[in-house]
């Protein structure tokens, strides 16, 4: 294959995913729950089996994130390298390795100019196999994505909104 054609491929195979959801709390305490320590793990949704290996605990620009999963009998790592940094606004992650081709995952919080936050994840991704690998089981990832973002967006919003996820810092910081 030569390299317009290998160009072409990556090109037709990248996918974009955008989720948006408004919060009544602000920029800074979305921002400071994901700073959290303990927030990825609450953000991972019930039914999937990752487990979080290792943690920099930062979202500072080369900090690492390794988490790791089963598909059946197949041990998948996805290792994840904070990219970008720019509180509160945005703070990005790139995956280094793991089940995507590639990956890039901007987390924004926008002001929504009332007090409260327009919290937008933007991720770029591409299945493996390139145009084979997104009609093969393209549509089946893009769903778990989706399942992804919405218990996410869903779970934030309410550990924030709520004053649960305060109380449980206060409590994790005695």
């Amino acid at each position: 294959m030569n390299q317009r054609s290998d160009q072409a491929l990556k090109l037709t195979s990248r996918q974009y995913y955008v989720k948006q959801t408004n919060s009544e709390a602000s920029p800074e305490a979305i921002f400071r729950f994901h700073e959290s320590p303990d927030a990825l793990q609450h953000l991972v949704p019930p039914w999937e089996s990752m487990k979080l290996v290792e943690s920099a605990r930062s979202l500072q620009p080369g900090s690492r994130v390794v988490l790791r999963r089963s598909l059946g009998v197949i041990p998948i790592e996805w290792i994840a390298i904070q990219s970008e940094y720019d509180p509160p606004h945005l703070f990005a992650d790139r995956q280094e390795s793991g089940p995507f081709a590639y990956w890039y995952h901007r987390h924004r919080f926008l002001d929504d100019g009332s007090g409260g936050t327009v919290l937008r994840d933007e991720v770029e991704y591409s299945v493996p196999l390139g145009v084979i690998g997104l009609w093969l089981g393209g549509w089946v990832v893009r769903r778990k994505i989706e399942a992804m973002f919405a218990y996410r967006h869903k779970k934030t919003r309410s550990l924030i909104e709520s004053g649960e996820w305060t109380g449980a810092l206060a409590a994790s910081e005695r």
